[in-house]
């Protein structure tokens, strides 16, 4: 038996916000997105060009506020394939949160507090 990831889900307050955010920092386009009939809720799925790995937004019209992400001990991972290029870029966007230099890695907060963590490709 095998199984691959295809998705990541990400609850967001702001569907736009985040959707302007993850193209901005991270290259992701919106690939298709759902919103319920009576308007509850939108489920939206950024990617990159190539059509791998997937990250599902989703909005929930009653849920307006941030969400409490606990001890924000969970997050996702992407490697940039020019590590010092992404970093200045993301210096640029003021999102970077937290950088470990002695281990080559930081990482960014979306609109949400979500933490990305930023590699170099080894």
């Amino acid at each position: 038996m095998k199984f691959k990831p295809i998705h990541e889900n990400y609850n967001v307050a702001n569907l736009e916000e985040s959707l302007k955010f993850y193209e901005a920092a991270l290259g992701l386009k919106e690939k298709r997105r759902h919103t319920a009939g009576d308007g509850s809720f939108t489920i939206c799925f950024i990617g990159t060009e190539d059509g791998g790995f997937e990250m599902e937004l989703t909005e929930l019209r009653e849920h307006p506020q941030k969400y409490d992400l606990g001890e924000d001990e969970f997050h996702i991972a992407f490697e940039a394939d020019d590590f010092d290029a992404a970093h200045e870029h993301h210096k640029a966007m003021g999102c970077i949160c937290f950088e470990n230099t002695a281990m080559g890695l930081y990482f960014i907060e979306d609109p949400d507090g979500y933490w990305i963590e930023i590699l170099p490709k080894r």
